[in-house]
């Protein structure tokens, strides 16, 4: 059945809580099973714990399949297991027995396999003590390459997936080196890459290069077979940097206080204060809504950057970190009505998960 792309906010979370989340369940529930049957302690413990830790980034990236039209299964598909490779791997990277940027570099190849559907899977373990994983990365990276393979028009997105996925690699190889490396590697890499953001911090840049959001939109808009070189271009421009940035910021500023207990680098701590922030925050928010409007389906695109300022500031975790109650009110006066109605809903939506 195809669906409409929907237009308001209201639709678009009752098809999203009907439709999108019952299949994104099916799809991890699978891929629960497959990471419980993992040999090795130590890969299961993370696969595990990234499918039920992060299980809202595989449902926040389904909201795209919305633009699949009749394929909408397959995009979510897609979206999950792609997803789920990067929650995973990034568990890998945070809590890893390595810091070695070789292990990371190798490990992060799984997603460029994943979108490269001639490639051949490789042992991603290589470099690591850890091996035995029972296939699961790589039916990971096979399911990803069998929805692509079936695209009439993948090569008019091929190139830019990937322009979008090196990014992302980079970044997750010089954000978990040795702490003493990483803001000279990042700062470095941002000065060679950066070009015309020059309006950007490096750690801005950084942050927009850690979404997987313009992926989910090419891929979906391919599968529903609207996908043209131009629309494939302005995808990339709408949402890198800063629908991409403003994702990731959202997600660095509500993980503040639990990265402050495991050590690991969270890109809202180098905002020299919370007034800055909440500017920059702003800045990215109108940047953002800017530069959706020249893609089809704007007012969808226009309630994914209200929908993220909503649902991330409804996390629990906002209640513990300094003024965010504060910060959350100012964000969602600024971004208007749409969003304090996902920010409502999210909040009913975490109230009902804890009563159930």
């Amino acid at each position: 059945m195809a669906y409409r792309v929907p237009q308001t906010a209201m639709r678009l979370m009752a098809t999203v809580y009907r439709k999108i989340f019952p299949v994104v369940d099916v799809e991890l529930a699978h891929w629960k099973q497959r990471a419980e049957q993992i040999p090795d302690d130590e890969l299961r413990t993370q696969a595990l714990a990234s499918i039920e830790s992060k299980r809202f980034h595989c449902q926040g990236g389904s909201v795209y399949a919305l633009l699949a039209n009749y394929k909408w299964r397959e995009a979510i598909r897609f979206i999950v297991a792609y997803q789920t490779i990067s929650d995973y791997l990034d568990n890998l990277c945070d809590r890893s027995t390595s810091r070695d940027p070789a292990d990371f570099r190798l490990l992060h190849q799984a997603m460029i396999d994943a979108l490269s559907p001639t490639n051949t899977v490789k042992n991603y373990y290589k470099l690591r003590e850890e091996q035995a994983d029972g296939e699961y990365l790589a039916d990971l990276v096979r399911t990803c390459q069998k929805t692509l393979r079936k695209l009439d028009n993948f090569s008019l997105i091929h190139n830019l997936l990937l322009e979008l996925e090196n990014l992302y690699g980079d970044l997750q190889v010089h954000k978990h080196v040795q702490v003493e490396q990483r803001i000279s590697r990042l700062t470095k890499w941002f000065n060679m890459k950066s070009g015309s953001y020059t309006s950007l911090s490096w750690y801005e840049f950084s942050a927009a290069t850690g979404s997987t959001l313009g992926i989910f939109c090419m891929v979906s808009y391919a599968l529903g077979e609207k996908i043209t070189e131009d629309l494939a271009g302005n995808i990339v421009k709408a949402y890198f940097p800063y629908m991409q940035g403003l994702h990731i910021l959202l997600d660095y500023y509500i993980d503040q206080q639990e990265d402050n207990d495991e050590g690991d680098l969270n890109f809202c701590s180098y905002y020299p204060n919370r007034d800055e922030m909440r500017k920059r925050f702003i800045y990215f928010i109108k940047q953002a809504n800017t530069h959706v409007q020249r893609l089809p389906n704007c007012r969808f695109h226009e309630m994914v950057h209200q929908g993220l300022v909503g649902m991330y500031l409804a996390d629990p975790k906002v209640k513990k970190l300094d003024d965010g109650l504060g910060m959350t009110n100012e964000l969602l006066q600024f971004s208007g009505s749409k969003a304090r109605f996902f920010h409502w809903n999210t909040k009913m939506y975490y109230k009902f998960k804890k009563e159930k």
